[in-house]
């Protein structure tokens, strides 16, 4: 037993030791080679700097009209990135084309837009990518007057000639609104349906709510202000899409979504019945020059502000990346299956991104450099013989100085001479292939010495003791 204990001992002992002189080791390497080590990391770090500059303090999003969500939507946007201390200026737009329009143009200071998805030229767009889905966007049909018993205007010849002779607002040419309202209609049969007016959603409420319209067409977040005026107004109605699956099959980009009864107003029993609602969803569209740790900004934004839950959503059904209406970028691919770099939660976003990014070009540097200058041809052994030699010379010279002009006087002043070339030569780090020349140079400090101990000899001609 006192023997295995001793092999444990011996052996934790030699892993010690192992450990301690490889430490040593890279200490002294590291005090050796330090200056060509400054410059390899200057010159990768300028390499670095320019190849990958830092990320812009001011990025431009375009939102849509005004009133709608996504003005709401863009102002939670830039709380969240002012907390991150990133400027994120909001740019009102028509709709959904201008803000396509506006990030395809190379030259547009626009980096960011929200689109819904289903814009019919998109997908023939170059340079724009997705950073996902961050919402749904219900497709709500509103109307004045009686309540048509179970409407369906999607039937040609059916309930929908209630509205044949109505005043309808599709939106604003070049908006999400319009594009999804002329798909379904079109989708329908009913492309030609005459008295349509084109409308911007505010607009559009004011009109309906005080009678110069009877219906209207608004594709907007239940919690939009527009949405909620018409929710709030009891002589209003609320269409339900009961051939809801069919348009999902023909349009791959909708969803359904159940509103159950009474459930946008308990007290009036708003809807009076269970309601089928078509959505769209928001997606939020990059320039794909957009810097990545901006792309990553706003998924994280995405996540915190979008992926709570809502009316229709659940707590992190988004940022979704399934309906993308556009190719998928890089930085949200990774984001899906790796989400942010952890040092972002414990610091400040500038602080995390240049952790971040040092921390993936140091790690290939050190791979690198350590092993690199280590096999140096004798780079190591080089420095540590010239340190030897310089003080083998300084030797020299204290010799022959004085072979031609001895003083007994100054034996002391010599005495302390070699005292400080020793000094130097223990400050001397060498490796172990080196301990021969190392002592062998204070062996010859310690000879001169004797020969100043014992006399004059071999200095002068005549020997005095």
């Amino acid at each position: 037993m006192g023997s295995f204990k001793q092999d444990v001992k011996e052996t934790f002992l030699g892993l010690s030791e192992s450990l301690q002189e490889s430490w040593s080791n890279f200490i002294q390497f590291l005090q050796e080679t330090w200056p060509i080590l400054m410059f390899l990391l200057c010159v990768l770090m300028g390499i670095w700097w320019y190849a990958d500059p830092p990320p812009p303090r001011h990025v431009q999003l375009a939102t849509g009209s005004t009133g709608g969500s996504y003005e709401l939507l863009g102002k939670k946007y830039a709380d969240y990135f002012a907390k991150k201390g990133v400027t994120l200026e909001l740019v009102p737009t028509k709709g959904a084309q201008e803000n396509l329009d506006r990030l395809a143009d190379r030259n547009d200071p626009v980096q960011a837009a929200f689109v819904q998805a289903g814009v019919a030229h998109a997908k023939d767009l170059k340079g724009i990518q997705s950073l996902g889905a961050i919402s749904y966007d219900p497709i709500w049909f509103f109307y004045r007057g009686p309540e048509v018993n179970n409407i369906d205007f999607e039937q040609r010849r059916g309930q929908f000639k209630n509205f044949s002779s109505k005043t309808i607002s599709m939106g604003v040419q070049g908006s999400g609104t319009y594009a999804q309202a002329t798909r379904i209609l079109k989708l329908s049969g009913y492309e030609d349906t005459p008295h349509l007016v084109y409308m911007q959603g505010a607009e559009a409420v004011k009109a309906l709510k005080e009678g110069k319209i009877d219906g209207a067409f608004i594709v907007d977040a239940y919690d939009a202000p527009n949405v909620q005026a018409l929710l709030s107004d009891p002589g209003l109605h609320l269409v339900t899409f009961k051939r809801g699956k069919a348009y999902v099959k023909l349009i791959p980009y909708l969803h359904i979504l159940e509103v159950p009864q009474g459930s946008l107003n308990l007290e009036r029993n708003f809807p009076a019945e269970d309601l089928q609602l078509l959505a769209t969803t928001t997606n939020l569209l990059v320039d794909d020059r957009m810097h990545p740790a901006l792309q990553f900004l706003f998924l994280e934004a995405a996540r915190e502000i979008n992926g709570r839950g809502s009316f229709f959503a659940d707590r992190g059904e988004f940022p979704s990346f399934k309906d993308s209406i556009l190719p998928d970028s890089p930085i949200a691919v990774h984001y899906e299956h790796n989400r942010y770099p952890l040092i972002s939660a414990y610091a400040p976003f500038w602080l995390a991104e240049l952790i971040n990014r040092l921390f993936f070009i140091l790690l290939p540097f050190l791979a690198l450099a350590y092993p690199l200058l280590q096999v140096l041809p004798g780079y190591r052994a080089k420095r540590m013989h010239n340190k030897i030699h310089r003080l083998y010379g300084a030797l020299k010279a204290f010799e022959l100085e004085l072979l031609d002009g001895y003083d007994a006087q100054k034996r002391d002043e010599y005495l302390k001479r070699l005292d400080m070339l020793e000094y130097q030569a223990l400050k001397i780090n060498v490796s172990k292939n080196l301990s021969g020349e190392y002592y062998s140079l204070r062996t010859s400090i310690d000879y001169v010495r004797n020969c100043l101990n014992r006399g004059v000899y071999p200095y002068t001609e005549n020997q005095e003791v």
